[in-house]
């Protein structure tokens, strides 16, 4: 099972943390198999979302566009990321309902109500939680949580220090 190494960093973030020595050729030739994504102004929300979705997907995109992390590629992925919240919040309002009626007087009354709503409690909990993780994995994927948005982050280089000047001490000032 090969393929499943450390991820392969982009020349600009290596060379900005310092941390590995490369000749200009090597830089050059990383830099030149690098692909360069540059596909910022098309994108466009799915036919597929609703009325809702698209709005709060022109504003999610605007966004991602600006900070240069989101291009057409990325559309079917914010999409995903915007059914699964809708899911999320349809069954969280699902279980509120049903926990609302199981404390009905009526429901106390009655053994196949509480039956009947258990079930639903339950089913509900498995899709809300099903829906929380789509919608989790896709916002990971977009950089929409915060640690996410970290480990998009190019790091500073250090500023140089200046070179000593080894004939510095041979001055009479």
């Amino acid at each position: 099972m090969a393929g499943y190494g450390k991820q392969r960093e982009p020349i600009d973030l290596i060379i900005a943390k310092g941390k590995k020595h490369l000749t200009k050729e090597e830089i050059e030739n990383r830099r030149n198999s690098e692909i360069n994504v540059d596909n910022y102004k098309d994108v466009k929300a799915p036919s597929y979302l609703s009325k809702k979705q698209k709005n709060e997907f022109a504003e999610i995109a605007t966004k991602l566009v600006d900070i240069g992390i989101m291009s057409e590629l990325d559309e079917d992925c914010l999409a995903r990321y915007l059914i699964a919240k809708d899911n999320y919040l349809k069954f969280t309002k699902l279980l509120n309902t049903a926990i609302k009626n199981k404390a009905s007087k009526q429901y106390k009354d009655n053994a196949d109500m509480q039956r009947i709503f258990s079930t639903d409690i339950e089913a509900n909990l498995i899709h809300q939680d099903r829906a929380f993780k789509q919608c989790n994995a896709c916002a990971d994927k977009m950089g929409l949580t915060i640690t996410s948005r970290c480990r998009l982050q190019v790091p500073q280089a250090p500023p140089e220090k200046p070179k000593e000047n080894k004939f510095a001490k041979f001055s009479v000032i």
